[in-house]
């Protein structure tokens, strides 16, 4: 008997082990209060702003931020988004242009909304939110400082980073300071996963980001092209789908009809399951005495209305709302080649 229940407590042991592999295997998202199991079934808001300060990486002062003022002044915005069941929300802030973990957790707790941010640094503007220490260090020891914060969390805090954002000035050619950005965030999937988003724009800034992936040994299937409602010509959105990228169009609420068109162009040619839509709406600004903050709900309000007059159907506004989000955001580490059709997350 006592042979028996030792063998019974041995199988139940093997059972929960097992157990706790197979969730660890699952693809989870991490938000400031930690990492959740991947579910579709949920509603994203995949790049908007709570705080953004444009003084400059030379200046820029957070312990002068008071997080009361804040708080107090974009929570209404938050309380809106409960009508439109808003589960998470990407906050696209880098750092030294206005990241504050702090602030975030704080409005994640007071608010019940899964707030999700960054590690990475933004080159856009001519490297004005560059601190001067990464101007001097290499692609790997920048990547070194994203993926402590991704293992230990932010500024001493418990929050850690959901994704790696990273921005770029078009040209020609890249700035050498943005192909090591390319680089870091690179080396910094290979080691935790993140999914890097890039301030690109137009397609031309995006190519060669995708060849740094590339000989680094990444997946396009883990970088978001932010902005690229920006390109004018439409199939360099099939060839981005073809390699696999995410194609974000941010920056819905102006301009609503040039929206529908490139999303329909999406449906027309079978690739509506590569794309994301946001506003990168908010933002308080700290610079500002009088805020002037954009509400998180044209999507919601006048978007989907209008594509669904021009016939999609909710599975289609799933994909984009729900499902194409929670697996753009998902922690997998993807190596090129990455076949995006053949390995479908759940």
């Amino acid at each position: 008997m006592i042979k028996m229940v030792k063998i019974d407590c041995i199988i139940l042991l093997l059972i929960m082990a097992c157990g706790c592999n197979l969730s660890e295997k699952r693809p989870q998202i991490q938000d400031v209060q930690g990492k959740q199991i991947l579910n579709s079934d949920n509603i994203w808001l995949s790049h908007e702003h709570i705080l953004v300060d444009f003084i400059g990486a030379a200046n820029i002062q957070p312990e002068t931020w008071n997080h009361d003022s804040i708080i107090k002044e974009i929570t209404p915005y938050f309380e809106e988004l409960k009508a439109f069941n808003v589960k998470y929300f990407v906050d696209a802030t880098p750092n030294y242009l206005g990241r504050d973990a702090l602030l975030l957790e704080k409005i994640a707790i007071k608010t019940g909304a899964r707030i999700i941010t960054n590690t990475g640094l933004y080159g856009v503007g001519n490297n004005k939110y560059i601190p001067q220490y990464a101007l001097d260090m290499t692609a790997e020891e920048l990547s070194e400082i994203w993926i402590n914060e991704y293992k230990y969390g932010i500024h001493k805090t418990s929050v850690k980073p959901g994704f790696v954002k990273i921005g770029i000035d078009v040209a020609d050619s890249l700035h050498p300071m943005h192909q090591k950005l390319v680089k870091a965030a690179a080396l910094t999937h290979l080691k935790t996963g993140l999914t890097i988003a890039s301030h690109t724009g137009k397609a031309k800034g995006l190519w060669p980001q995708l060849e740094i992936l590339k000989e680094t040994g990444v997946s396009p299937a883990s970088f978001i092209w932010v902005h690229a409602q920006a390109e004018d010509n439409n199939d360099s959105y099939l060839k981005a789908a073809e390699m696999g990228c995410w194609i974000s169009l941010d920056g819905v609420g102006g301009e609503l009809e040039k929206y529908i068109e490139k999303l329909l162009f999406a449906k027309r040619n079978g690739i509506l399951d590569r794309f994301l839509i946001s506003h990168d709406a908010g933002w308080y600004d700290p610079q500002k005495e009088i805020q002037t903050i954009k509400p998180f709900t044209t999507i919601f309000t006048q978007l989907l209305p209008e594509l669904k007059s021009h016939g999609f159907t909710d599975d289609e506004i799933k994909l984009l709302l729900r499902v194409n989000p929670s697996k753009a955001f998902a922690i997998e580490i993807r190596r090129y080649p990455f076949d995006k059709r053949a390995k479908q997350l759940e």
